[in-house]
């Protein structure tokens, strides 16, 4: 069965597709995920780098949320035998699929403020 077909069953199974949105807010939600993840988008970063690339995140908040992303198959954690050694993070398949997901949320983002500050 296809993604595709699997992904019509669950929609005709309103509980099925509740819980189906569940398991992607409980990997993706939280203020910090989806920067992460993208800033990620264009490859492998070190932590520094990601801290730079994220506005406010505070070190022990950006080492806890690329625990989680490990923990669900989002980010790879790199460890490069070097002196010093080298960690950086990556993106799994699964977090570069996320990126369909981000580029429609940001789309909707911005057709929704454009609605909204131009309701009459």
């Amino acid at each position: 069965m296809s993604t595709i077909d699997r992904f019509e069953l669950i929609e005709q199974c309103s509980k099925n597709y509740v819980l189906a949105v569940n398991d992607t807010l409980n990997v993706i939600s939280g203020k910090w995920k989806l920067p992460i993840i993208a800033s990620l988008f264009d490859g492998e970063k070190r932590f520094k780098e990601l801290e730079d690339a994220i506005d406010k995140i505070s070190p022990r908040m950006l080492s806890k949320e690329l625990k989680e992303l490990e923990l669900n198959g989002i980010v790879n954690r790199n460890v490069h035998n070097t002196t010093p050694v080298l960690i950086e993070y990556e993106l799994t398949e699964s977090g570069h699929n996320l990126k369909s997901v981000i580029d429609a949320m940001v789309q909707w983002g911005l057709t929704h403020r454009h609605a909204v500050i131009n309701y009459d």
